[in-house]
């Protein structure tokens, strides 16, 4: 069940509760209220799926361009936190030098990175089947 839908039931079944005496006809409505908020929710769902093929599609910069700009920057700063900055401290220390680290967000950088690696991974899919150019 979808979390929305999940969080809208319990609220909407106690009126339903209320307001429908019989038994049966209560869990007749309870039920096509979960049907039609779940349809709602994949309709929504789905827009927003569409939205994305088409900016995925366009040649401009500025409407395609801002999810491979987010992957460098994650790939960036994920490089320079795990590989870059311990390298540069370590050669600090050869060289006589206390350099320090910067204190960053990891948390919600592995977050996005993750994310994003999820749709590479499905765009690599698409890709090996062909279903792309």
């Amino acid at each position: 069940m979808l979390p929305i839908v999940s969080a809208l039931l319990p609220i909407v079944g106690g009126v339903i509760d209320k307001l429908v005496p019989d038994t049966v006809g209560r869990e007749k409505a309870k039920a096509e209220l979960e049907k039609t908020l779940a349809e709602a929710a994949m309709a929504g769902q789905l827009g927003q799926l569409e939205i994305n093929k088409v900016e995925a599609a366009s040649r401009s910069l500025f409407v395609a361009g801002w999810r491979p700009c987010c992957g460098w920057v994650c790939a960036l700063s994920f490089g320079m936190f795990y590989l870059g900055f311990p390298l540069a401290q370590w050669i600090g220390k050869l060289t006589g030098h206390d350099i320090p680290i910067p204190d960053l967000d990891m948390d919600s950088l592995l977050y996005v990175l993750g994310a994003m690696l999820g749709i590479g991974g499905l765009r690599t899919y698409e890709k090996q089947r062909g279903l792309t150019k």
